[in-house]
């Protein structure tokens, strides 16, 4: 018997690189570990309120498991993403877009700040010529998300001036940048916060759908 199938860490024992790639980040939460460190290093307790389904003995043997392949790293009390951890972005992205081809996705679900802007690099269309800078502030968590020209939305965790604010927790949020309701509707009812320049950010809201 080969000395792989000693190993816990193996559990596809197949010579595929999708089964590879499956046995370092196939695990329950592992993934979403990597979702919610992905724009920012994070405490543990951070990343567990990203996560409220997982345990915390499950997420930290993930952790453990992440650390060990190489994806993640932990310094100071804080977890980050490695160059390979960062390099899962696009498959993230992927995984938007392919679940929004699928029914079933329920909204009205715990929906994480991370989670909600990764989602929106990958469902952003017709952004080709716009330049913006939005800010979106969800509790603890803080973006900056950037249109410059080539369609493409750049996130960066932190607070930096923007032409507009908007506020709230992440499923309000989504609540607004997906839904068909205005912006200037869901903040007079308290729904969100908006501040700034409110037509440029109906404009950049309508540059996103789920299908």
């Amino acid at each position: 018997m080969s000395q792989t199938r000693h190993d816990p860490r193996i559990r596809y024992d197949e010579g595929c690189l999708a089964a590879h790639a499956l046995n370092i980040i196939g695990d329950r939460w592992a993934l979403l570990v990597v979702r919610e460190l992905m724009l920012a290093p994070k405490r543990f307790q951070a990343i567990r309120h990203g996560l409220p389904g997982v345990t915390a003995a499950v997420l930290t043997q993930r952790l453990a498991q992440l650390a060990q392949a190489g994806v993640v790293t932990h310094e100071a009390g804080q977890y980050a993403l490695t160059p390979s951890g960062q390099d899962l972005m696009p498959v993230l992205q992927a995984m938007c877009r392919w679940g929004a081809l699928h029914p079933g996705h329920d909204p009205r679900r715990f929906i994480s700040p991370a989670a909600l802007v990764i989602s929106m690099t990958a469902m952003i269309g017709g952004a080709e010529g716009r330049q913006v800078t939005a800010a979106m502030r969800m509790g603890a968590e803080s973006f900056v998300l950037r249109l410059t020209g080539d369609g493409i939305l750049r996130p960066k965790a932190g607070v930096e001036p923007a032409d507009f604010t908007l506020s709230g927790n992440g499923n309000s949020l989504a609540r607004a940048v997906y839904g068909r309701v205005p912006l200037a509707d869901l903040a007079s009812d308290g729904m969100i916060g908006l501040s700034g320049d409110a037509g440029a950010a109906q404009d950049f809201v309508d540059l996103f759908r789920l299908r």
